[in-house]
């Protein structure tokens, strides 16, 4: 037995000799190639982007050592306003801090001592620093509602990939946007952060901000988290008030308000910010359907999700919880990782865990998905690399190096929605041009809502930009006329006298910054205050008027539009605006910007879309008895999609490759644009599709796809686009997303209502 015993040991040697060997040579041949596959598969473990697997290990790992309170901390997000912020900090009891934006003198310092603080903490656990960087941070950039009106996915994600840089080098690591809620009404004051009214545009504008704030690598000290908000359906509050309720079929959730978001979420968006409301009776800060059911299994979101500003305390508004700690309690259980701003998560969730009213394993999660943002940042590794090479010097060179860019932007984003006898573009060498207005001069409310660093001082105003444009020679006369929202005439004999001795007039008209916004809904969506009065005034001295309106959402304009001779909508275009609008009134850039929303003709067509339901009853002129109002008309002032050029474009008859298209094949519609006129332009196409027999009822029109087509006088292009069966999907009566075969009809043109069409079948096949 002995004898066995040594002859089987010495065996074993052997073969464990040989299998160290060949061990050996395996790792010798296997960590170049592992190395190579890395590089192939642009994944690093030790630098760059840290993988999947390797970040659970840490994450968990982590959870491991942290005891509940310090776990429930990560759950935290705190300002400054809190009176405890900085022991919490210490203590490790802080998953973030917001509230710098604006406010602080010196954002970076302040996030650099606040990091230092944290690190001193047990754990060494690094904090967020978020705020809202909605267009732009030290350079602002034209409002979220302006740049759609570019029709410019890549020009948003170069607009929010500066903005990253420039928050990044203050030493922020999170955003929150981009606002992707689809917005119908414009008395909502929040219309000026979205997309507009389109799921097709919205969706298409929601992954390209993804995609420039997070640079497809979130540890790179240029990029920060972005934050998709808010989920879900809050553009269609009631009334148009901010905060109000939202209740809609689980059809239009589906089919319009929810797309935005499963594209950024697509994208890789490493946040989701549920809304304030209450959608169909539930508050989305405790809407376990919504939060779980839709966005985590439908939508398959794996990142954070953080509370809305206070939204937690205030299901007790809501009537749905009693005290915070049922309103903590609710809110956790339904998915809701992040408590923003009220600080409640950290009184009450220690005890409901231990009492079992939060599972253990729920906590985990949130903490882990928090923990994972952290790592993916490359927080830990590098808890200074944002703001690193931080100066003041820096942060104004980076605004000079990026003006250009912003000018750039806001010459795509402007709308020209009149020009009665081409009176546009005015000559540079007008003897006397008349401008008038009480926003000509004004420059804190040319950087809109939420500018974050943005300086009124430094904002290019609409008088400075002309004064550079016009010829020496040309005599400028300024009169202000009347405040934004005044009741005061004293201004109109001035300004009426300017308009007198001019040869033609400019007027900059419009809201207030302060007017549009989160908690900013107008019951009215006329020019504020006098302003259509002094408007009146001024066309009364037969001189041509052309009116610059400055806003954030769709107004009602029918007068203007019949009384002046050139309409201009130039929305809050930030730091260049001035250029910008003096670059397009003077001709050195072409109008391209279209409508991402549909002005009505009156509040009271309110809410107006182009991608509405027929009726039964469809309205037919001299019978009384169909869908109609009897003081106004049905269709909008200006369509969704509508721009004008200064030169002209025309659509051939559109070309199909087939009328019958397979259910796994690809339709090609081909159309030629020609610019007709004498001057270079970009048109931006259109298509559309209409299901014209389907199970359910169908829109009368749907966006599907967009082109830019630029083009010399003369110049002709042909485009194509592609659609297949899975462009044409909907939500039928069993609420699955399926394309029906049948018959359809396809639009192709230059907005909404001006197009040509043709038409085609989808024939019958399997879903695989």
């Amino acid at each position: 037995m002995i004898f066995s015993i040594s002859k089987w040991s010495s065996t074993m040697t052997y073969h464990i000799k040989n299998r160290i060997l060949f061990v050996t040579l395996l790792t010798v041949w296997f960590i170049p190639v592992s190395c190579w596959a890395q590089k192939r598969m642009n994944v690093s473990s030790s630098s760059g982007q840290p993988d999947s697997t390797r970040i659970t290990q840490k994450v968990d790992s982590l959870l491991a050592r942290m005891s509940l309170k310090q776990k429930v901390g990560q759950l935290i997000i705190i300002g400054s306003d809190h009176k405890h912020l900085d022991s919490l900090v210490t203590k490790g009891l802080v998953g973030g801090t917001n509230g710098m934006l604006p406010g602080k003198k010196n954002v970076h310092q302040y996030l650099k001592n606040m990091q230092k603080r944290a690190l001193q903490a047990p754990l060494h656990i690094p904090l967020l620093f978020m705020g809202d960087v909605i267009h732009g941070y030290r350079t602002t950039f034209p409002v979220p509602l302006a740049e759609a009106s570019a029709w410019n996915p890549g020009l948003v994600r170069a607009v929010d990939s500066v903005s990253a840089v420039e928050a990044t080098a203050a030493g922020m690591n999170w955003t929150f946007t981009p606002m992707v809620d689809i917005a119908r009404d414009p008395r909502w004051g929040r219309m000026v952060e979205g997309a507009g009214e389109d799921p097709y545009l919205g969706s298409k504008i929601a992954a390209a901000a993804v995609h420039g704030f997070q640079k497809n690598d979130l540890s790179s000290p240029k990029s920060m988290a972005a934050t998709a908000k808010h989920f879900a359906g809050y553009g269609a509050v009631e009334g148009g008030r901010d905060y109000n309720t939202v209740d809609m079929s689980n059809r239009r959730l589906h089919q319009i308000y929810l797309p935005p978001f499963q594209a950024a979420v697509n994208a890789g968006v490493a946040a989701v910010m549920p809304a304030f409301i209450s959608l169909n009776g539930i508050p989305a800060a405790e809407n376990h359907h919504l939060l779980h059911d839709i966005l985590r299994k439908q939508m398959g979101f794996k990142g954070v999700t953080v509370s809305d500003y206070n939204a937690i305390p205030e299901l007790i508004d809501h009537d749905v919880a009693l005290n915070n700690s049922q309103a903590d309690k609710e809110a956790m259980k339904a998915g809701m990782d992040i408590d923003l701003h009220s600080g409640s998560y950290l009184e009450n969730l220690p005890q409901l865990v231990k009492s079992g009213a939060v599972s253990k394993a729920r906590l985990n999660e949130a903490v882990r998905h928090v923990l994972r943002l952290k790592f993916k940042l490359g927080l830990f590794n590098h808890p200074f690399q944002y703001g690193k090479h931080h100066t003041n010097a820096a942060e104004d060179s980076m605004l000079a190096r990026h003006r250009p860019f912003a000018r750039k932007v806001g010459d795509q984003s402007i709308v020209l929605l009149r020009n009665q006898n081409h009176l546009l573009p005015l000559s540079k060498n007008l003897t006397k041009l008349a401008v008038i207005g009480p926003l000509a001069k004004d420059q804190a409310d040319l950087l809109g809502p939420v500018h974050a660093l943005g300086r009124p001082k430094e904002a290019v105003t609409a008088w400075q930009g002309i004064k550079e444009a016009v010829s020496p020679n040309t005599k400028l006369m300024y009169a202000k006329g009347t405040g934004i929202n005044s009741a005061d005439t004293s201004g109109f004999s001035n300004a009426v006298s300017a308009a007198r001795q001019a040869d033609a007039v400019v007027m900059f008209l419009g809201e207030s910054a302060g007017m549009s916004g989160e908690g900013d809904s107008r019951s009215k969506l006329g020019l504020p205050g006098n302003q259509k009065a002094l408007v009146k005034k001024i066309v009364q001295t037969g001189k041509p008027v052309v009116v610059v309106l400055m806003n954030g959402r769709a107004l009602t304009i029918p007068w203007l539009s019949k009384h002046t001779e050139g309409i201009v909508e130039s929305w809050f275009l930030g730091t260049e605006a001035g250029h910008s609008i003096a670059d397009v009134l003077f001709g050195n850039y072409d109008p391209s910007g279209k409508l991402p929303v549909s002005f009505p003709r009156d509040v009271g067509q309110i809410p107006l879309y182009y991608n509405h339901l027929n009726t039964g009853r469809p309205k037919q002129v001299g019978n009384k008895y169909t869908s109609r109002y009897i003081d106004v008309a049905n269709t909008p002032l200006y369509p969704f999609g509508y721009g004008l050029s200064y030169t002209t474009f025309s659509f051939s008859k559109l070309h199909l490759n087939t009328h019958l298209l397979g259910w796994d094949d690809t339709l090609r519609v081909s159309c030629t644009v020609k610019n007709t006129g004498n001057r270079a332009g970009t048109e931006v196409a259109q298509l559309y599709t209409q299901d014209l027999v389907a199970s359910i009822s169908r829109p009368v029109k749907e966006l599907k796809k967009i082109r830019r087509v630029k083009l010399k006088p003369g110049e002709s292009k042909t485009i194509t686009f592609t659609l297949n069966r899975h462009d044409l999907t909907f939500y039928g009566k069993q609420m699955k997303k399926h394309a029906e075969p049948g018959d359809f009809k396809v639009f192709v043109g230059k907005n909404s209502v001006s197009v040509k069409q043709a038409w085609f079948t989808l024939e019958a096949g399997q879903e695989k």
